[in-house]
């Protein structure tokens, strides 16, 4: 068996031979071994740096008294540093799991998006988990930043998480019975430190002492920082961290607290980081400096006389693209191909661009093997003004014919739309495909962009991952590409646990087919058949089913994660079925990305499909799989079982420790803003008794479970928990169901609330988080919405909508009443631009779900009563079929168009003298007096279509524009008076019949 003790000593061996410098952990508490100046300040400035050190990383919030089996508050990490990163760092990785004794090409190993980032450090970086079987077992990151400074080079950093490799290589089920080497046990060696630390963090350690210590560590690391010692400032910058740590495990770190420490903290980081760079370039880079990757050249091609069209096949490799950046990456491929296809003279066929992980592959069919030959036209003076009046060329026409470099006598007269111009044609040959393809493709590649762009070892590109190889043919031969230091070749990789993981393609038609007996699928439409497939067929097998529509966006990410999607059955006791079903199913989807097994009502079964990559150890990966699952349920009993021991007040009181953002207090402060806000909406509406109690109650609880355990580790349990635990503390089921719908909708398409108490705390939550954050980050822009502003915009319409009796509640009422309640000023400004945001969403809306645009803009004005926006669009619907309503909307927009911009209503009755527009008097008056209070179409056409046949009188006996001023006044006056019937109930303006 590998004792732990082997498995840190073969993975430094491994590294060592890497080229890795061996050093020693920090002589002081950190939290991971990115801490060690091993890491942070190394990965500074242009010297190379290569290491590998244990780490115990030290988090005292993370103390359990050794009762967990999966957490501890001291676990160990194995940190390695490649600076600059070598171009194949995974495949080095792939290289220690072997010296573990892992078979790589039996187990399923996969490298999985998770992107790292430390605001208190001013760090972060893009990268993966690293799953072994499911497991995750090392963080894996290219770092961009650290202490604010961009790196130069980038640097990759590896994190092995020790104990959960060795428990799953020795096949137990706590840490504490790890070998940690022959005949002695973890347990036996760090169970005792394990549970006096915990009892230390979580119970004993004095929190005067310590914000006492979190001082004068702050203050030492300044004056080192000004004494312009780096490595003494970071240490103390280090022991600042951990004591903070430590008050915040004892629950004695409030929001603007931490909000102030993680700034001190990331100033001081920054400091001591701009004070390391600077002090090695003093002391003239005594490691050296790293060298510039080299340019690469572009293939030579010589042209094989090939006349026919042949298909052309790119392919850009990548390590593994997060599965929303590969989708985004294929058409970004597949737009810009097209566009600068287009803007040759190369003759094609069909362009198809095809994607998985690791590869972007663009096919297009019946390239021709050259351009058409060309005259190209350079256009010059007019010919009118290109001679004088004796005939000799102007100045102008001799300074045209001298820059293209030809004599006067050699221009030609052209036609430009009708004007005849000197010119140059200038004949062009068609240049040969491969020619013109190594441009069209070079800048393809170089067009790539993502949300978050990352840099690697290649100084002139930037993308998603790095980009590894590119592979581009013209039929046979190769398209000679050069981008910064890659260049084409004909050789494509496939899996990289394959006897040969590269292979040469002889043809461009032959690509896609060599890929195919790899096994490698590279049509997305094709993986998702297949995994679909084998998911249902697997669940036949036990009498199950897959909700494919359930499970939707769940397998859009998975085909993703695969090039060889191989699906497994697992299993799980059946036991854990006692479990609430939403975190089940939250584990098996969000942690683990398992398709659930249902049976045929419905009822999840204990089994589930993962889908491995790869022709693997069937039996292996399953039983891999299942230990996962199996610690990822006995992690979630424990926290469950822990949270309901707890009091509702008691985790009410715990959110007052967590930050909803610096300048807008904690989340205890918005829970408090939300419940206020509640009662406020629900008093404006007539609530029975019943729906009052269960609201004031409700409110008293929203967000309570954010100080839960499992809604801590499994943040998008918040609501599902919530109700839950309210149940077993003896909440009724209609405050346990408010408080749970107060977070519904959660994301597009996500259930609504049912309830009206719970949408009124839905809509208090939104209200209060567009409130403040329009205040304090602003509105989101563009594509970018960090903090999920968009989302709660469209949560409110959709609420709305989705209740008819809060129908005449104003959100923008609402929104100035949550604007009140925010702990900072929120300006009249910010209030008009968030009405015209929630207007534009809502015109998106009903213009995606078919409804004409002159009607949605019709309706924009109740924009913010958008379930009343909603009854109008249904009223308008069945009266445009009326006549009577067509003649009244015709009428209106008569007065409309002739009564001058700026025109009051009102007018002398007095004034008016002939019969029609006395009679128009008559009836106007009974029918304002007659119309509805509420905004009502049907009602306004009963009452209002009475005015329709002295309108069409007045118009047809009147001669409005009189030249008695009095009498025009008052004729325009009575006109603007029909122009504003139902000025409340439309914008008529853009109604069209």
């Amino acid at each position: 068996m590998l004792t732990m003790q082997d498995a840190l000593a073969r993975l430094t061996a491994y590294w060592s031979g890497q080229g890795c410098l061996v050093v020693q952990p920090m002589n002081t508490e950190v939290g991971a071994g990115t801490l060690n100046p091993a890491t942070f300040l190394r990965v500074l400035g242009p010297e190379p740096w290569r290491t590998v050190y244990v780490e115990p990383s030290v988090r005292p919030d993370d103390s359990r008294y050794g009762e967990n089996p999966n957490r501890l508050q001291t676990h160990t990490q194995l940190q390695v540093i490649l600076k600059p990163e070598p171009g194949n760092p995974q495949e080095l990785y792939l290289g220690s799991l072997s010296a573990l004794g892992i078979d790589v090409a039996a187990h399923d190993v996969r490298f999985v998006e998770d992107n790292w980032t430390s605001p208190a450090l001013g760090a972060w970086g893009l990268g993966w988990e690293v799953w072994l079987d499911g497991l995750e077992i090392t963080q894996f990151t290219y770092f961009q930043q650290a202490g604010g400074v961009n790196l130069d080079p980038p640097a990759v950093e590896i994190t092995y998480g020790i104990e959960r490799i060795i428990m799953a290589l020795q096949n137990v089920r706590h840490f504490k019975e790890i070998a940690y080497a022959p005949g002695v046990s973890y347990g036996e060696v760090f169970g005792q430190s394990e549970y006096e630390m915990s009892r230390y963090y979580l119970d004993d350690a004095d929190v005067a002492a310590n914000r006492q210590l979190l001082e004068l560590y702050a203050t030492e690391a300044q004056r080192m920082i000004d004494a312009g010692l780096p490595v003494p400032a970071h240490t103390y910058v280090l022991k600042c961290s951990h004591a903070f740590n430590v008050l915040d495990s004892r629950g004695a770190v409030s929001t603007s607290e931490r909000a102030a420490e993680f700034a001190r903290m990331r100033r001081m980081a920054g400091e001591v980081a701009r004070l390391w760079v600077a002090r090695r370039e003093e002391l003239g880079h005594p490691l050296g400096v790293v060298e510039a990757t080299p340019t690469a050249t572009a293939p030579t091609v010589t042209p094989t006389g090939e006349s026919a069209p042949r298909q052309l096949v790119f392919e850009i490799g990548t390590e593994e693209m997060p599965p929303a950046e590969a989708r985004t990456a294929r058409e970004q491929v597949r737009r810009e191909l097209t566009e600068r296809l287009a803007a040759t003279r190369l003759a094609h066929g069909t362009i198809r661009v095809l994607a998985n992980p690791r590869r972007l592959v663009a096919v297009v069919d019946a390239v021709a093997a050259r351009e058409e030959d060309h005259v190209r036209t350079v256009k010059g003076p007019k010919a009118g003004a290109a001679f004088t009046a004796d005939g000799q060329p102007t100045p102008a026409l001799i300074g045209f014919a001298r820059s293209q470099k030809v004599e006067v006598d050699a221009l030609e007269r052209v036609d430009f739309n009708g004007v005849e111009h000197l010119a140059v044609l200038r004949p062009e040959a068609g240049r040969d495909a491969t020619e013109v393809l190594g441009d069209v493709l070079a800048k393809v590649v170089t067009s790539l962009r993502s949300a978050k762009n990352m840099r690697w070892n290649d100084p002139n590109l930037a993308f998603t991952r790095p980009v590894r190889w590119l592979l581009a043919l013209w039929g046979d031969q190769v398209v000679p590409v050069a981008v910064s230091s890659l260049a084409s070749d004909r050789q494509t990789r496939v899996h990289r646990n394959a006897p040969a993981p590269t292979f040469p393609v002889a043809s461009a038609e032959a690509h896609l087919g060599i890929l195919a007996d790899a096994g490698i699928v590279v049509d997305p439409d094709e993986r998702r058949r297949l995994i679909v497939a084998g998911a249902e067929r697997l669940a036949a097998e036990v009498g199950g089913r897959l909700d494919v529509d359930a499970e939707r966006s769940l397998i859009d990410q998975i085909l993703y994660l695969v090039e060889q999607p191989t699906p497994l059955l697992g299993r799980f006791d059946e036991s854990y079925l006692r479990l609430p079903e939403a975190i089940l199913v939250n584990v098996m989807r969000k942690h683990q990305r398992y398709l659930p097994v249902r049976d045929a009502q419905g009822g999840l079964m204990p089994y589930f499909v993962a889908v491995a990559n790869g022709a693997v150890d069937a039996d292996l990966v399953r039983a891999g799989n299942e230990a996962v699952l199996r610690a990822r349920y006995e992690d979630a009993a424990f926290f469950y079982r822990a949270d309901l021991k707890v009091p509702l007040v008691e985790m009410r009181e715990r959110i007052s420790r967590l930050t909803f953002t610096d300048k807008l207090g904690s989340m205890a402060d918005r829970s408090d803003r939300i419940a206020e806000l509640g009662r406020v909406l629900a008093a404006a509406l007539d609530l029975g008794p019943a729906d009052t109690a269960t609201l004031h109650r409700a409110a008293a609880l929203v967000k309570f479970d954010l100080g839960s355990q499992l809604v801590t580790e499994m943040t998008s349990l918040a609501g599902v928990m919530a109700r839950d635990y309210a149940l077993h503390a003896g909440e009724s089921e209609a405050v346990a169901q408010a408080v749970y719908e107060s977070e519904l909708p959660r994301s597009a398409g996500d259930a609504l609330p049912r309830t009206l108490p719970g949408a009124l705390l839905s809509l208090a939550d939104r209200l209060d988080l567009v409130a403040g954050l329009a205040a304090t980050v602003g509105l989101p822009t563009g594509s970018s919405d960090p903090f999920a502003v968009r989302r709660a915009f469209l949560g409110l319409l959709a609420v709305h909508r989705a209740h008819p009796e809060i129908a005449g509640l104003s959100l923008t009422e609402a929104l100035a009443a949550a604007a009140r309640r925010q702990p900072v000023p929120v300006a009249e400004s910010v209030l008009a631009g968030a009405a015209e945001f929630l207007t534009r969403r809502l015109e998106q809306l009903l213009t995606e779900e078919g409804q004409p645009v002159d009607r949605v803009r019709a309706v924009l004005p109740h924009a913010a009563r958008p379930g009343l926006a909603d009854r109008l669009l249904a009223q308008i619907d069945a009266l445009v079929k009326e006549e009577q309503f067509r003649a009244l909307a015709e009428a209106i927009q008569r007065a409309r168009r002739i009564v001058p911009a700026g025109t009051a209503a009102g007018y002398r009755p007095e004034a008016l003298v002939e019969p029609a527009e006395l009679r128009l008097h008559e009836v106007l008056t009974q029918v304002r007096d007659a119309l509805p209070a509420e905004p009502d179409l049907e009602r306004f056409n009963e009452v209002a279509g009475a005015i329709t046949g002295p309108v069409n009188s007045f118009f047809d006996e009147v001669f409005v524009m009189t030249d008695d001023l009095d009498l025009r006044a008052a004729r325009l006056g009575l006109l603007a008076t029909v122009r504003d019937l139902g000025a409340d109930l439309l914008d008529w303006e853009h109604l069209r019949m």
